[in-house]
This record gives C-alpha cells, structure tokens and sequence, in this order.
C-alpha cells in the first residue's frame, strides 16, 4: 500500500511542476527599473534628484566625529593593524585547530571590524558630487555591500559549528553489535558513465561492512552492457522507458520497486570505503534524524590544480564547503544534501513525495523539504567516500554553473528555504547565506571592470585620503587574511580562493542574471567522467572576456601609472581636485596590478593540461615478489592502479632484460595475497637499485575485487591536504606566472590545440 501510494505521489507531481509566481524576477525587475529612472533623471539634473544627491555628498564631506581619524593617533595610524595582527597570531598559535573560545574570539574581532568598516564606507567615502562619479561609487559600494552581507552572514553562522565525529564513535557501537541494524537499499545512478567507473563503483558498494544491504544500479541510458555488468558482479540492475526529471526522475522510478529502511545514494563515479554504513547507519537510532550527509572527496586531481601544474599542493575546489560551510550548516540545521555520499530514511523520503523534481539541484530542495517537516540533516566530516573531479576546465565549469542554476531556482518553486513552512529562522539564515553565495560572482565581475573606470572616464568612485585607508580598511583587511585560511580549516588561502573564484567569474555572474529572468531554460547537464587528452587544449569561449579585460587592465594601469608620474610632479599648481584625483589614479593601479595578476592566471587555467591515462595511479606502499623468468626478486610498490604498478626493487637483478623488451611476470602482493600476471614495460635505474613498470594482463573479477578494495576501500585512506598561507601562496602565484606549465612541463610532448566548447 505504501508503495503504490508513493507511485500515485511521483505521478501526480511528473503530470505537473508547481512553481511560484515568478515574484523574484519581477523584484529584480522592479529594482534594475527604479535604479535606471533615478539614474537618468539625475543626469537629467531633474531637481529633486540633484538636491537628494547633494545632501547626500554633503553628509558624505562632514562624516560623524567618530569616523574621522583621530588627530592624536596621525603618528601611530599602524597601532591598531599591528595589535590586531598580533591578536590574530596568538591565537592562531595556541589554538591551531579552531576550538569555541578561539573560534568565537576571532569571529567577533571580525565581526567588529567589518561593521565599522561597513559604516565608514557608507558614511565617509561615496563621491556622488556628479551622475557620472556617483553611477560608479554608488555601483561599487552596492557590490561590496552585497559581498560583505554574504561574509557577515557566514561569521555570524560560524560562532557555532558541529563535530559529529565523537557521537558517531558512540552510536557506531550499536551498528557493530547488532542491536540496531536496519535494512539499507545502495543506489547507484548512471547516465552515460564508462563501463569501468561503473564497475569500480559497484565493487566498492559490495564491499561495505554491513550484512542487510542490497545494491541497485539504476541505468538511465538502457545499456544492455550496464545489464550484463550487473548480472556479472551480482547486483540489482534496473532502468525506465524515459529520462524524465533526470537523475530525481531516475531515483523517483526505484522507491516503489525497492524497500529498505534507509537509502543510500551514490553517483557512479563514487567508491565508498568499507565502514560507510557502519559510521552513519547509527545516527538514525534517534527517529527525528532524515538524513545523513558525508562529505565528497575525491581520488583524482581536479583541473584547476592539475593545469597549474601544483597536483600536490592545491586541495580541491570543495574542501572549503566541506570543511568549513557544511560544519556551520549542521550547528543551524541547515546542511545541504549533496547528491552522492548520503544516506537518506525512506519514511521521511515518502513523506514528502520523494525526490523533487522541479529543480536541477534535486538533491539540495529535497533535504529542505525533509528539514520542513520536522527532521534533522545530519552532517558527519568524515571522508567516506571519494569520485572524480571533472576532467577538465570545460566539464568543471558545466558542473559549476549547474550547481549555480540549481539552487538559485529556489526562488520560483515551492521548495523555496526562505518561505516553506516548517523551517526555522536560523535554518532560514543558513540556506539565505548559501542562495547569497552565488550572487556574489556579480560583485566580483564588477570588481574587474570598476578600476578601468579610474583611467577611461576619470572617475573616482571611492573618496578615502592615505591615512583613513590605514585606519579603517588595513585593520579589517589584515585580520582577514590573517585568519581566513584558519577559519576554513586549511582549506584555502584568500589568495588561491581569488583564483578559483575568478576564473569562472563571468559566466557563474550571466547565469544568475539569466536563472533569474528565465530560471528553468536550461534542464541537467551530466559532468562528463573518464576521459583522456593526450593534448593541451584553450577553451577560447571561456577565455576571452578574461583576454579582453587583461588587455584593458594592462592599458589602463600604464595610463594610470603615466597620468600619476605626470601629475605628482606638478607638485607646485597642484590643486585640491589633482590632489584627489591623485589619490584615485593610485589606488586604481594598485586595483589593477592585482587584477592582472589575478585575470593571467586564471587563463593558465583555461589551458587544459594533458591527462593520458584514464585510470588513476596512487602512491601506496606495497610489499611484493615478483618472479620472472624464473628468478624471484623482491620490492615495493612505489605507484599502483587498476591496471598496472610501478615497483622498486630491492636488489640487482635486471641484468638480463634488454632496454625496450617486455617480459612476462608474476606479482604477488603480499598483504593482499593476490598474484597478478603482467608484462614488464619499463626499467629504470635510479640510485643503486632498478624500478619496473608492470602493467596487468587477464585480471579476473576476483583480482579486481581485491584492487578495488586495497585502492578505494581502505577506511581512513582520504587524508585531508592542508592548503599554503598566504605568504607562500602569493609565491606559488608569481612562480606560475612566470613558468607556466605549457612552455616549461618538459616531460611531456605534447602539441596545443584549441577548444571553445562550455
């Protein structure tokens, strides 16, 4: 009965998607409207306009006494930046890790100095004399407010952040014990991925440590090798005669055909360790919990660090949202359910229709919908899982501006976390800062083009003298980028999240403008996985408004610096309006120094390194025999895959192979006990003791079985990788800048073609 209920629910919903009136487009309509009439009418000089503006810049020239720079303090401008660097510092010293009083010491700091700083531009530093400086200084100061609401909104939801990780120490003994074990449906869903990601992905769920499970591999392609795969490894196999509603369309179409107490869901491209079930399965001993959430991780280099060539350096993308947004979600009851990795009760799954399917972001509208009514979404930080990262910059960007699209449709269907019922103001708070995060790609765009105006119409839209800029903005600046990295638990420096912000910058900004006019033109996309490129490729479509806004910047920052030499030796006819043109001209070549930096490596970026192999190689330790031609030689794997290892031997021995000849061999891998047959396709000799290469022939199911595992499985394997502070990032920057991949990689030989496809 349950079951044919939950069908009638998935029905009515496919025969039609409620949304809301399009009330957001209509606001934002509304907005751009009254702001173009007040525009024109005052450069129209309409009267009442004009009189607005000039109280406006009169109160602007005779800001209240406590936002001036004290006289008294003149010589000591730098005490205040120094005290609360060296605050900063201290704490960051005895409490490396955040802890609550840490946590909350620095959030408040910042939290103080960001509304002074909020107050002193708004009070002190608008230049609205004109329409033409006014259209500019009031257009950045509604940017920066806009991303400074977003950064307030995440320090004030960052005084509290949950550690999920000791209650799941204690309720995982329940889990080990058997007294609470339910049953525990493993979905996997596929479109179009290659046979081997499937097949990795299914070995991994079926090694899970956990006896009531049953996998399911939901096959949106109806491919009759996805059916034979599941036939052959022993799992459930099942598809639908359409594609409609995607993946929430795909997952929808399997709740009524299967019946597990929990459900877990997996992209195809994500391996589950062993002790996936056991570290989450116990959470759901407290009836109120819906859903558990994991973070992504994973197993490949996301392309962004590999066409910097910094593979070992930079973590990936999503660290900071897992480790730093997702934490502070939890503390609010807002966690964002992220489409793999989750495990989800089936009762508070039908309770609210199943999946929702009026949104790309299926996975995202369908916790809130479980949080309205009345359940917890739990988040537990600990890496459980791994996939792969988009191939390349193009597929990344795909990914990226889906996931931007997805959730900005918030505001025009009924899973809208800023009206359903249900939902609490904190929780309400959370999911607001998550829709802000997005609008924030405008303010950064305008950001590339604000300084231009300093040279091409000789505006100044920010009014602010040397020693305000010391007092009020260096404080707030410094502590910032002092304690960001900290916040975000290593995650990211300020410096490299400019990077990953920028590079993508423009296109994330005309997709909000586009959902937000016409919010479901475009329907899901799936990330292509498993490729291979034997070539750099340019994506020219990505690349040039960034080129044009390079090559605009570079004119504009030697007119600025040319109009600065020019001016500042007029020192003796230097009247009041040179002198504060003077100081625009200045802060708009230090703005455009940075931009340049910023713009040129963000096109290395949109150069697509070469990625030849399509199974991932990683640096695991291995003791192994090998026997060839009848001699049995001992070493350790340096480089292991699916399809081959790379071992050094620990002794002489390869006198006997000739250099470009291939040999048959027997690995044995002793903590595994596995024997592999393979070929012998490289030696080398480095210090006093040779290296092969390996590469397997006729691995049988078991074998992979057992591959898979030592690979993917192995609990605790996805280490955290810390990102470099500032100092040493700004290094890294410069080096990139300098020798970029493309002309100085030289173990590669590889030709440059182009692409402009996103």
């Amino acid at each position: 009965m349950k079951n044919s209920n939950l069908t009638k629910t998935l029905n009515d919903r496919a025969r039609q998607q409620v949304m809301q009136p399009r009330l957001a487009t209509l606001f934002l309509l509304g907005v751009v409207f009254l702001a173009g009439a007040g525009v024109t009418a005052w450069f129209a000089g309409v009267g009442v306009i004009q009189q607005i503006f000039t109280q406006i810049q009169l109160m602007q020239d005779n800001p209240p006494m406590w936002l001036e720079v004290p006289m008294v303090a003149r010589k000591y401008l730098l005490a205040p930046t120094v005290v609360l660097f060296l605050i900063a510092i201290a704490v960051i010293k005895i409490s490396p890790q955040p802890r609550t009083w840490s946590r909350v010491l620095v959030v408040c700091i910042l939290l103080s100095l960001t509304i002074r700083y909020i107050l002193w531009r708004s009070l002190s530093t608008l230049n609205v004399a004109d329409p033409l400086n006014g259209f500019f200084s009031l257009g950045l100061y509604f940017l920066e407010m806009l991303l400074l609401a977003n950064a307030t909104l995440q320090l004030f939801l960052m005084l509290r952040v949950k550690n999920r990780q000791r209650e799941a120490d204690f309720l995982t003994l329940q889990v080990l014990d058997g007294s609470f074990h339910p049953s525990v449906d493993i979905l996997i869903t596929t479109y179009d991925e290659p046979e081997f990601i499937v097949r990795r992905t299914i070995i991994g769920c079926q090694a899970i440590n956990y006896t009531n499970k049953k996998i399911y591999l939901l096959d949106d392609t109806r491919r009759s090798e996805m059916k034979q795969l599941a036939l052959k490894l022993g799992c459930e196999y099942m598809t639908r005669p359409d594609n409609r509603h995607a993946k929430a369309g795909n997952l929808n179409h399997s709740l009524p055909e299967t019946n597990g107490e929990l459900i877990v869901v997996f992209d195809a491209d994500f391996v589950p360790t062993k002790n996936f079930l056991i570290r989450t399965v116990g959470f759901f001993q407290n009836e109120k919990v819906g859903l558990v959430q994991t973070p992504q991780s994973f197993y490949n280099i996301d392309p962004i660090a590999r066409n910097l060539g910094l593979e070992n350096v930079l973590a990936p993308e999503e660290e900071v949202f897992y480790r730093q947004i997702q934490p502070i979600r939890d503390a609010a009851n807002s966690v964002v359910c992220s489409g793999t990795s989750f495990v989800v009760r089936r009762s508070a799954l039908e309770a609210v229709g199943g999946f929702v399917t009026d949104s790309v972001s299926e996975d995202y509208f369908t916790g809130i919908r479980i949080s309205a009514i009345g359940y917890r979404l739990v988040y537990l930080d600990e890496k459980l899982s791994a996939g792969l990262a988009a191939d390349n910059i193009t597929a990344h960007a795909l990914q990226r501006l889906r996931w931007g699209r997805g959730t900005l449709q918030a505001f025009f269907i009924k899973s809208n976390p800023l009206t359903i019922p249900g939902l609490r103001p904190i929780q309400r708070l959370g999911h607001l800062e998550g829709l802000l995060h997005w609008f924030t790609s405008i303010s950064r765009g305008g950001f590339l083009i604000v300084p231009l105006a300093y040279s091409f119409l000789g505006v100044i839209p920010l009014r602010a003298a040397p020693t305000e800029l010391l007092y009020f903005f260096l404080p707030y600046y410094v502590v910032q980028l002092t304690v960001f990295s900290w916040l975000n638990q290593r995650s990211r420096s300020a410096l490299l999240s400019d990077i990953y912000t920028l590079v993508l910058t423009l296109p994330l900004a005309m997709t909000v403008i586009q959902v937000m006019l016409n919010p479901f033109s475009k329907g899901f996309n799936v990330t292509p996985k498993g490729t291979r490129s034997n070539y750099f490729y340019f994506n020219w479509r990505l690349a040039w408004p960034l080129i044009i806004l390079f090559i605009l910047t570079a004119v504009s920052l030697w007119w600025n610096l040319g109009t600065s030499v020019m001016k500042g030796a007029m020192t003796t006819a230097m009247t009041p309006e040179i002198a504060e043109q003077l100081k625009g001209i200045n802060l708009g070549w230090i703005w455009s120094v940075y931009n340049l930096l910023l713009i040129g490596i963000s096109l290395l970026i949109l150069l697509d390194a070469p990625k030849p192999d399509l199974y991932e190689w990683f640096d695991l330790r291995r003791l192994v025999r090998l026997d060839i031609a009848g001699r049995t030689l001992w070493g350790v794997t340096t480089k292991i895959s699916e399809v081959g290892a790379e071992v050094a031997l620990t002794q002489l021995g390869l006198s006997t192979i000739t250099k470009g000849e291939t040999l048959p061999v027997t690995l044995e891998i002793l903590e595994e006990t596995i024997f592999l047959q393979g070929q012998i396709t490289q030696t080398e000799v480095s210090s006093q003791f040779p290296s092969v290469q390996i590469v397997f022939e006729q691995v049988t199911l078991s074998q992979q079985r057992t591959l898979v595992e030592m690979l993917f499985c192995r609990p605790g394997q996805w280490k955290r990788q810390n990102t470099p502070g500032e100092l040493q990032s700004l290094w890294l920057l410069l080096k990139i800048l300098l020798k970029p991949r493309v002309l100085f990689d030289r173990q590669r030989k590889v030709s440059v073609v182009s692409v402009s496809q996103v």
